[in-house]
């Protein structure tokens, strides 16, 4: 399944139907003046935001080792850092040895198969793959689901009853890159995936009030790290193609070669609260001059009194895209910087907010190989997911959000079964991927005390309940046994 980008190029934006015109007008009542003015101090500090980024350039993305996240100092300065940027890399989450073999394994179960569907159709490079040996091995390995776990503590929940767990990750099926050196068909522009138009529909992001705060006119109080606020959201609306249907509390991709920048790698906007509060209320705002030296400053920028029916770089069904013509203040050209030269075992995270792109042209000379491992929580959304997800796996389909993946791998050889999982992650191996019940009683009291150990411990029960409703139902439990 392939993501759906407009490829926008001309200045002017699309106009969408009257129906968006509303929706803006109903966002903003009796909050115009205040967005106005929250509107001119945001361009002030993105003016200045992305004079640092602009001089800091590569330096500007975290990166913390291994071995490092139990080190108090060092994770108290990544994760300051991380909440700010949107974007890190871990190093060495696994050894260097270890990701290049799955690599290998991942080549050899291609090879030995009936051809497999992918990104582009005539020589593919990103393949829609998703039960590799590699991969597998990946999603459930122990130092991946500890990492996972580790960036995942950065979220919160002001609402002490949110079904959401970041200590127990489950895992997402995504697919396998190999991308070749001059290859053009990959890359992408300035874009955030999880819907476009959706961020403004109040049966979208607006079911959970997500971005509330800014459209008030408050966005120095948006939180967005706050993950009861995701619950209820719908990021697809449309059906779009590069959907995902599990809360994703970062998208991430862990290396399985050496990736210089430039040559097929990531660039990303790190500056996540500005740019997210700029995007939402960039529809609102028009120039008075559209040329000039004074082109971006405050004082050309006036708020629509009559809403129209513009969202700039946003159409339905299609992901998010961002441009320097769309987005003048974000000054994309400047401020979209490579992440540093990653190897073998790096994995690299950002926030589903962030704005990223892919190296236009692979300028290396030898393979830019990821695989595509988002964080996801637990939550009970993603433990439905999850239920779909597993049937697939045990019966060699596509992953259940990429369905029109061709034929998939029933009839592979070499297919990973169960005791794959079991031996490459043990039982977290196995509850990650929806193969083993959670064990609600080592749910401890630990920092959030005994009222969030209790909201655990729900959500824990409400998921066995999802995924193995025969051993599970109405708080009566018999003994758990694997698949």
């Amino acid at each position: 399944m392939a993501v759906d980008f407009l490829s926008l190029s001309a200045s002017d934006p699309i106009p969408l139907t009257e129906r968006f015109a509303k929706i803006k007008r109903n966002l903003l009542a009796g909050n115009e003046k205040a967005v106005a003015d929250s509107f001119y101090r945001l361009l002030s500090q993105l003016r200045k935001e992305a004079d640092r980024i602009t001089a800091a350039g590569t330096d500007t993305i975290p990166v913390i080792d291994y071995f490092d996240i139990h080190h108090p100092t060092k994770v108290a300065a990544f994760r300051d850092a991380l909440q700010k940027r949107g974007v890190a890399i871990v190093r060495k989450v696994v050894p260097t040895n270890v990701a290049l073999s799955w690599k290998e394994e991942t080549q050899e179960y291609l090879r030995h198969n009936p051809p497999t569907k992918g990104i582009p159709a005539r020589d593919p490079q990103l393949y829609e793959l998703f039960w590799g040996p590699g991969q597998v091995r990946a999603r459930a390995d122990s130092r991946v689901l500890e990492v996972q776990r580790f960036v995942m503590n950065m979220w919160h929940s002001n609402n002490e009853t949110a079904l959401v767990s970041s200590n127990h990750p489950v895992a997402y099926a995504d697919r396998i890159r190999i991308r070749r050196p001059g290859d053009m068909s990959l890359g992408s522009g300035p874009h955030i995936d999880g819907g476009s138009v959706e961020r403004w529909e109040p049966d979208g992001y607006g079911r959970a009030g997500t971005y509330a705060k800014i459209f008030q006119g408050r966005w120095e109080e948006y939180d967005p790290w706050e993950s009861s606020t995701r619950l209820g959201v719908t990021s697809d609306l449309y059906n779009g193609a590069g959907s995902c249907s599990m809360f994703r509390m970062f998208q991430g991709w862990l290396s399985l070669s050496s990736i210089a920048p430039g040559c097929g790698s990531l660039r990303a906007c790190p500056m996540l609260q500005l740019t997210t509060a700029y995007l939402l209320l960039r529809p609102f705002f028009s120039p008075r001059f559209k040329s000039g030296p004074h082109f971006l400053h405050e004082d050309n920028w006036n708020l629509h009194v009559h809403a129209n029916s513009v969202i700039q770089g946003a159409v339905p069904g299609c992901i998010q895209e961002l441009t320097d013509a769309l987005h003048p203040h974000l000054r994309l050209n400047q401020t979209m910087v490579p992440i540093p030269h990653v190897g073998p075992g790096d994995y690299v995270v950002w926030h589903p907010d962030a704005v990223h792109a892919a190296d236009a042209v692979h300028k290396g000379f030898a393979d830019a190989s990821v695989l595509y491992v988002p964080a996801c929580p637990l939550t009970q959304t993603n433990a439905l997911y999850l239920a779909r997800q597993r049937k697939a796996f045990l019966l060699g389909h596509p992953a259940p959000d990429f369905e029109g993946g061709g034929r998939g791998e029933r009839d592979y050889l070499g297919r990973p079964g169960v005791q794959d999982v079991n031996d490459a992650g043990g039982e977290e191996g196995l509850r990650s991927m929806g193969l083993l019940p959670w064990d609600d009683k080592k749910v401890t009291n630990g920092g959030g005390g005994s009222s969030a150990a209790a909201v655990e411990r729900e959500l824990l029960r409400q998921a066995n309940g999802i995924l193995f409703p025969d051993r599970f139902d109405l708080g009566y439990r018999r003994k758990a046994k694997r698949i």
